[in-house]
């Protein structure tokens, strides 16, 4: 049975939802504040998250960053559930980490097939990173265990390093500007990246490139951006 957090301080609504979602198969807890979802996502293990945007002590658009920019929260399935309908704040939701948005009011149905669809994409999601392994001749990038190996041997890469080079490992031959860097690393924390994005590619660099004579497998393409070579010499 999929668990699901609901936070909105709306009373009325809370249980109308939360009964609906009940008698469909879901286990579901709500919280009347973001301190208080804060609280249950801390202790509890959630599938989903339905999040209101407007609530008593904060914006819900500040808590889906925050949640985005911690590991165990990072892609956790959210859906904004909001009297904000206009087409602005609907981008602005989506592009901070929301995965759909619903504005208010709406048919529990409706609310019910988006959940559906929001944890089937989860589990599909999950399936593929679990046995997704790039190879690039002798660097090897294990996705569901996190972890790239040079020759078999484990890289110390950081998690956002390691991020960082899948981004760039699932575009080979295609250069990335900084911008859509950052667009595909959604959910990081962004100062983990932004200006010292070089930081992180000379130390990606020094542990998978460990010949000085080899080429390069991680390019910068001078006013452009980076670029993960498709093949070196050797392979």
């Amino acid at each position: 049975m999929s668990h699901l957090l609901l936070i909105d301080d709306d009373a009325r609504l809370t249980e109308m939802v939360s009964g609906y979602l009940r008698n469909n198969g879901y286990e579901v807890d709500s919280a009347p504040t973001l301190s208080a979802g804060r609280e249950q996502l801390k202790h509890g293990n959630y599938d989903a998250l339905v999040l209101d945007l407007m609530l008593p002590d904060g914006d819900g658009l500040d808590f889906t960053r925050e949640l985005r920019g911690q590991p165990r929260t990072r892609r956790l399935p959210l859906l904004m559930l909001t009297a904000r309908g206009e087409p602005t704040d609907r981008i602005v939701g989506l592009e901070i980490g929301a995965d759909d948005y619903l504005p208010k009011p709406f048919e529990p149905r409706e609310l019910l097939a988006r959940v559906k669809a929001l944890l089937r994409r989860s589990a599909m999601d999950q399936e593929t990173e679990e046995d997704e392994v790039l190879n690039f001749g002798r660097l090897e990038i294990d996705v569901g265990a996190r972890q790239a190996r040079l020759d078999g041997v484990p890289c110390d890469l950081t998690s956002h390093q390691f991020e960082l080079l899948t981004v760039l490992a699932r575009s080979p031959g295609r250069v990335l500007s900084r911008d859509q860097i950052m667009d595909l690393l959604k959910g990081h924390p962004l100062e983990a990246f932004d200006r010292s994005i070089d930081v992180h590619i000379s130390r990606i660099r020094a542990l998978i490139e460990d010949d000085p004579k080899a080429p390069k497998r991680v390019l910068t393409v001078r006013g452009a951006g980076y670029v993960f070579a498709k093949k070196q010499d050797s392979e």
